[in-house]
């Protein structure tokens, strides 16, 4: 029998990850990536210099002010409050700081709530089309990945669609509001009836179905919209957040796992969050990090300029014959692919140095996403390549 150089796990993630692995590894795009001429709408990557209060924290906190600066910490407790303070303020609920678990990003945030609280036979649900990582994170919890369908153009909630997949097994939700990858805020009344249906089918199964709040986006809001966190609707939500976008500096790990003041066994899944934590290979964000949260609690990404670069982005492709959503949040715009096949219409918009992400990537086959995040000067340069890729594709 041949050996098997690689675990199980990285083979079905291989396997559920085949169009990102593709894009990320064989594309255009990935053999260009970094070229300064490029127009690159892929990934919500800074294509300006940092936010120079960005620049000034990290650099004030990096000098030492005591000899065990650099040492291992599991939690800076001025971070914690600073990010108690500003889920008051975006939430309206009071968390107690010691609720509240540092993480790299939310990327970490989630590894560290799933391994808490999924085991093997377990099944966790997804909204499609989904930011591209969670299937492959829940199957290496060894849980069951399910998905749920929230179809184009309009990206609602599909509650009833996640009422239907329910089962005895089920044993967390990832909600993703604002969404990544169609820009869509969910609002309050649907959350407030998925809490019902998640308290509904707790009580049924005798044991609690756990959402997962990834909230990445919850301060990037245009035309004045506002954020309703599910935390607002359901006791048993965990908030995961990320500093990354607030600041487009997603390099720069910071973010956390809060559990509500409500959630059930709130001190036992503390434990469990802190151990998964440690686990899961010490998934804590750098001490200089940690010390600089509260001055970067209230730092911010220009959401005006964002705005104004949607709005200029939408009006142009729509004005060439593209079909666009307008998002009403994160840094996304979703486009109706010209042809069905949505990967062989980024290779053609290549051919012009344009370059955005195929929704294959996003199970959102026959679309295509573009970040708002690239600069005023390659969003200009890109409308002749967006035009001639269009004709190319009417033929």
């Amino acid at each position: 029998m041949a050996e098997r150089p690689v675990s199980k796990v990285i083979e079905q993630s291989v396997q559920v990850l085949g169009p990102v692995l593709w894009f990320f590894q064989q594309s255009t795009w990935s053999k260009k990536v970094g070229d300064p001429t490029l127009c690159d709408f892929v990934a919500g990557n800074p294509h300006d210099m940092p936010l120079p209060e960005v620049v000034a924290a990290i650099q004030r906190h990096s000098v030492p002010q005591n000899k065990d600066w650099f040492a291992y910490k599991m939690e800076d407790e001025p971070a914690q409050a600073a990010a108690a303070e500003g889920l008051l303020r975006d939430h309206g609920i009071t968390y107690d700081p010691l609720d509240i678990t540092l993480t790299p990003g939310t990327f970490g945030a989630l590894s560290v709530s799933m391994r808490a609280v999924l085991d093997p036979g377990d099944e966790c649900l997804f909204i499609s089309p989904p930011w591209f990582f969670y299937e492959a994170m829940i199957i290496a919890t060894g849980a069951t990945p399910v998905r749920v369908v929230s179809p184009a153009p309009a990206f609602d909630l599909p509650l009833d669609a996640i009422e239907k997949a329910i089962t005895p097994k089920t044993r967390a939700i990832i909600v993703n509001s604002p969404n990544n990858p169609s820009g869509r805020i969910y609002p309050a009344a649907d959350l407030q009836r998925l809490g019902a249906i998640l308290k509904a089918a707790s009580d049924r199964n005798g044991r609690t179905i756990y959402l997962l709040s990834d909230e990445s986006y919850r301060r990037i809001l245009f035309d004045g919209n506002t954020f309703t966190s599910p935390a607002a609707h359901y006791d048993a939500t965990m908030v995961l957040y990320t500093y990354g976008k607030q600041l487009l500096a997603p390099g720069q790990r910071l973010g956390y796992v809060a559990l509500t003041p409500t959630m059930p066994d709130r001190e036992l899944l503390r434990e469990a969050v802190t151990l998964s934590r440690i686990i899961g290979g010490w998934q804590t964000p750098n001490n200089v990090m940690q010390y600089a949260l509260p001055e970067l609690e209230h730092a911010s990404v220009d959401i005006p300029r964002l705005q104004a670069r949607r709005d200029r982005v939408v009006e142009q492709l729509r004005g060439m014959g593209y079909e666009l959503n307008m998002p009403d949040s994160t840094f996304y715009i979703v486009a109706k692919s010209p042809i069905e096949d949505d990967m062989a219409f980024t290779e053609m918009l290549a051919e012009h140095n344009v370059f955005v992400g195929p929704g294959a990537i996003f199970e959102l086959p026959g679309y295509f996403r573009l970040s708002i995040t690239a600069n005023d000067d390659m969003i200009e340069r890109s409308f002749p390549g967006f035009e001639k890729a269009l004709a190319q594709a009417r033929g």
